[in-house]
């Protein structure tokens, strides 16, 4: 069978794959769909199967030597064989990579399938928490359009991607997320009210209002914080992997990222960072075919994202984004290779963005409104995962509208608590960066203030913003004495 991935001006078809198949990092690109592919079983026993390797140098030595008739070149990095032919490797494969994938679009299992086994626990937690990040989305996004808050970024359509990841990590795993992963910090235990909190900028708010909405972050969770420069956080991730290598310590970073920052130097320089380094870190490529408006056909000719860390050393898979089942297993396994061998491991997950890139989008303005209703209700996740779990009698009707009343009420609740917490205090827009505030930071402050005063109706009343008031002769005698007077907040 096949996935069909429709995109504007572009029709490519990714064979479905029902193993868990890793590339090897050192297949021939002649023949770059030769996998590292577990034997028959289940996930368990797929590890010892997994293997790949890396080339070694070589000891000095005569420069050529002769291997079964072969004559092949001692360099620095391998030896490599000489070849009196003259041959261009292609520009691309025959065939595309396969997508690994457990459930189909109807949330059967696919016969034959390769995949780790959840508890009816699990299961139930993980879609409950997918159907928690939905809804939030949904109210959320709602709140932003009614003037509540400034702006919001929606997960719909990638709530597999979310939560099915989260499940497969451990709380000493570090996340350098994107902005699309909410559902990572909710499975770790961030609560609706936090993320309200965070949402309206009031002084609850582990930021202190600095950050624009959903930019969220805790270090309690080991959850970087947000950052809007696309690809920024992957290199940083690369970096706190070493160190967890340095360290010895039991665990891996994990990065996120879409298709669009792949476009980025900071992805290419931290990839081949982690695969020259052997650093415990799994590299998550939300492939949703869109980097706001530009799809993937105007960003790369390759197949896709897995190739890419075939070409760096680093093992890869490709998976259905949409399926959580293939996420939980793929992400899994991934963990296990990157903390054990304490290896870089790549995924790709095959998804689509079913919203608008943000509240500041109209995504019909460059795709067409059918196909992403196609995405929104065929090949939506969370409607593929609930097929599954009520297919084994865990789940029904009475626990879906249960669930899904509670949310709305509870996350009304925690908006409507936000929204009466005061703001920050104006003084904190400048702390927590240096030990001492600097002289320009101070100014900058004292400036703020001034203007504040003197046109109190173009800022904002809910920011507390009382100070020491002081004369303009005053102030003047004071700096010309160079006595700086810093003002304090009452």
């Amino acid at each position: 069978m096949a996935t069909h991935f429709t995109k504007t001006r572009i029709l490519s078809r990714v064979k479905a794959n029902k193993g868990l198949w890793f590339l090897r990092p050192s297949t021939l690109l002649s023949n770059p769909s030769s996998p590292t592919k577990p034997q028959n079983g289940n996930l368990g026993r797929l590890m010892p199967f997994v293997l790949g390797r890396r080339y070694k140098s070589v000891e000095a030595g005569d420069p050529c030597n002769v291997e079964d008739g072969d004559q092949v070149l001692d360099f620095p990095g391998g030896r490599v064989a000489l070849s009196p032919e003259m041959r261009f490797l292609p520009e691309s494969a025959e065939e595309r990579i396969s997508c690994y994938r457990v459930l189909d679009d109807s949330g059967q299992l696919i016969e034959g399938s390769t995949f780790k086994d959840i508890s009816k626990e699990l299961a139930i937690k993980m879609y409950s928490q997918m159907v928690t990040l939905q809804v939030m989305d949904t109210i959320f996004y709602e709140a932003q359009r009614q003037g509540r808050i400034s702006f919001y970024l929606t997960s719909i359509g990638e709530e597999a991607i979310n939560i099915a990841s989260a499940a497969a990590l451990t709380g000493d795993d570090v996340v350098f997320p994107q902005y699309r992963e909410p559902g990572i910090l909710l499975w770790r235990g961030f609560t609706l009210q936090e993320f309200a909190n965070q949402c309206f900028g009031n002084k609850a708010d582990y930021g202190k209002g600095r950050q624009m909405p959903i930019h969220y972050g805790s270090n309690k969770l080991n959850y970087f914080t947000v950052s809007s420069p696309i690809a920024t956080q992957i290199p940083h991730a690369v970096g706190a992997a070493y160190s967890l290598k340095m360290e010895k310590r039991n665990a891996c970073a994990i990065t996120f990222f879409g298709d669009g920052g792949t476009s980025e130097g900071d992805f290419h320089a931290a990839m081949n960072f982690a695969a020259v380094m052997d650093v415990p870190i799994i590299f998550i490529c939300r492939n949703n075919g869109w980097a706001i408006s530009t799809p993937t056909s105007e960003q790369f000719k390759s197949d896709g994202v897995v190739v890419r860390g075939q070409a760096y050393g680093i093992r890869s898979i490709r998976i259905d984004g949409n399926d959580a089942l293939a996420v939980y297993s793929a992400v899994h396994a991934a963990r296990d290779m990157a903390v054990s061998e304490c290896r870089p491991i790549l995924i790709e997950a095959l998804t689509f963005r079913a919203g608008h890139h943000s509240t500041s989008d109209d995504s019909t303005k460059y795709r067409p409104a059918d196909e992403i209703e196609l995405w929104r209700t065929s090949r939506d996740p969370t409607a593929r995962f609930r097929k599954w779990i009520e297919r084994n009698d865990w789940w029904c009707d009475v626990d879906e509208s249960a669930l899904r009343t509670n949310l709305r009420k509870e996350l009304l609740h925690a908006i409507q608590v936000a929204e009466k917490v005061e703001k920050p205090l104006l003084k904190e827009l400048f702390t927590d960066v240096y030990d001492e505030l600097p002289s320009n930071l101070s100014e900058q402050e004292r400036e703020l203030r001034r203007l504040i005063e003197k046109h109190p109706s173009d800022f904002p009343t809910d920011v507390p913003c009382r100070w020491l008031v002081m004369s303009a002769s005053l102030e003047h005698l004071l700096m010309s004495s160079f006595y700086l007077f810093d003002s304090q907040m009452i």
